[in-house]
């Protein structure tokens, strides 16, 4: 298992530990993920849950071999179920991100209520270059963040962006220098410890109220789409020239 879960001072800590793979998520660590973040809403001693990546690497999105292997056909996949998980827990979720941030590491960030990142983190939602479409509610939470001609920069074209770029449009906080990162977030999930939790748990779902519902039905709708796409012929010719490490020809669509 590519997981590791801890729990110190109050704080559940879910680190994302495949280096050797970039960090990339297979369905065993989205099921990991998801069972980390109810148990962390389930233990009482948990005043916050913290999400970190690796020196340098986030995460680099999926394991395009192991989503291959076994596809999406439904919303019982797990990495569906980790979405929900991280949509339903009523702690505060703090994300720290060094590195590169690629996809549902992008994405899930949209989800946590404080995101602190690197000076060299780099952000990109590169779904259609891979023949597929937006997910973890992106399509819309995106444009409510940027506004639509930059959301279609972000989604349309996969156009990287940086940590700056990150705070500028309110997906994080405050860019740090990248040895700093996980300290910083950690010291803010500690500050719960100083807390009520009810007042604090309660808040946070006001404050996730408005959109709680719609959130839940555009994750359901780009996950049908989602799952069609991953056995369409374009996402295969950029499976295929991904794992062959050449340009995908997409004329012949």
């Amino acid at each position: 298992m590519s997981i590791k879960t801890a729990t110190l001072n109050g704080v559940a800590t879910i680190e994302i530990a495949r280096p050797e793979k970039k960090n990339a998520l297979t369905l065993a660590m989205y099921k990991a993920m998801a069972d980390a973040v109810n148990a962390a809403v389930a233990d009482p001693a948990v005043r916050a849950v913290l999400i970190v990546g690796q020196p340098g690497i986030f995460t680099s999105g999926n394991d395009i071999e192991d989503f291959m292997q076994r596809p999406i056909t439904s919303d019982e996949s797990p990495a569906f179920g980790f979405m929900r998980a991280l949509l339903a827990c009523d702690k505060p979720v703090v994300a720290a991100v060094t590195g590169a941030a690629i996809g549902i590491g992008t994405t899930l960030l949209l989800h946590c209520d404080f995101v602190y990142v690197s000076d060299e983190a780099r952000l990109a939602m590169p779904f259609t270059s891979l023949g597929l479409v937006p997910e973890f509610a992106s399509s819309i939470v995106v444009p409510q963040l940027m506004g639509n001609v930059r959301a279609a920069e972000k989604i349309l074209l996969g156009d990287p962006f940086t940590g700056a770029e990150a705070v500028e449009c309110g997906i994080a906080n405050a860019v740090l220098p990248a040895g700093e990162v996980a300290l910083y977030a950690r010291r803010v999930a500690e500050r719960f410890n100083a807390l009520p939790p009810g007042a604090v748990q309660e808040s946070k779902r006001l404050l996730r109220r408005a959109r709680s519902q719609a959130l839940l039905e555009t994750i359901a709708v780009e996950g049908e789409v989602f799952a069609r796409r991953l056995r369409s012929p374009e996402a295969q010719e950029a499976f295929s020239a991904f794992f062959q490490k050449r340009a995908p020809d997409f004329s012949k669509f």
